[in-house]
């Protein structure tokens, strides 16, 4: 269930990407398919294990529906989702997104016997590949480039946790509840406040 929720919410910055750019309903469904399971996908790759969506195909078929699901309100209602509030609504649920998928990638590492810093990185990589995708096939650049925002941090935080909390045999709920809050509040500080690293000594928005 966490990881179908998961799906849901980074195929829906996929389709906000979509409605930004004015794509056709297959250009929605394309970006929310590789955007919901594009990080899974290269972790089971990774972990030697079949391909989740291979095996069942419900979450493709999930992404197609909040794809076509966005579309439809994209074409009856002109500038809901590619304007300002679909922009920050693309910004909040791809950091609900990361923080669940970083969660999901640390325990499905885990439960193979991974070691915890593998673990840890198989949570970043769950976390983040599916925006990189995303921001590529649009000619974007990638989210998790933006600046000096915690992102990918932000993942391996979450992941940090997770393998943390998992190594001490706490509670599975509290496990998932830990490392989500972990991640997504480290993420919403850096949007709402500005948290970040340092800039490096002579670097800035002008730089190549």
């Amino acid at each position: 269930m966490l990881e179908a929720a998961g799906v849901a919410v980074f195929a829906l910055t996929g389709a906000l990407v979509a409605a930004r750019k004015g794509m056709d309903p297959f250009g929605f469904i394309l970006l929310s398919t590789v955007t919901g399971v594009g990080g899974g996908t290269l972790r089971d790759l990774l972990l030697g294990r079949g391909v989740f969506w291979v095996q069942d195909p419900f979450d493709v078929i999930l992404c197609a529906l909040v794809a076509l699901a966005c579309w439809a309100l994209a074409y009856r209602r002109p500038g809901m989702l590619d304007g300002w509030g679909g922009k920050r609504l693309l910004i909040w649920a791809d950091a609900a997104g990361m923080a669940l998928f970083a969660v999901i990638g640390t325990q499905k590492a885990l439960a193979v016997g991974a070691p915890n810093p593998s673990a840890i990185a198989f949570g970043a990589i769950t976390a983040a590949f599916g925006g990189i995708i995303r921001d590529i096939l649009a000619g974007d650049r990638p989210m998790v480039l933006w600046s000096r925002d915690f992102y990918v941090t932000a993942a391996a935080t979450g992941a940090t946790v997770t393998a943390a909390l998992a190594h001490f045999d706490v509670n599975p709920t509290v496990v998932m509840l830990g490392g989500i809050a972990a991640g997504f509040g480290l993420r919403a500080g850096s949007i709402l406040f500005g948290w970040s690293f340092p800039s490096l000594p002579g670097s800035g928005p002008d730089k190549a």
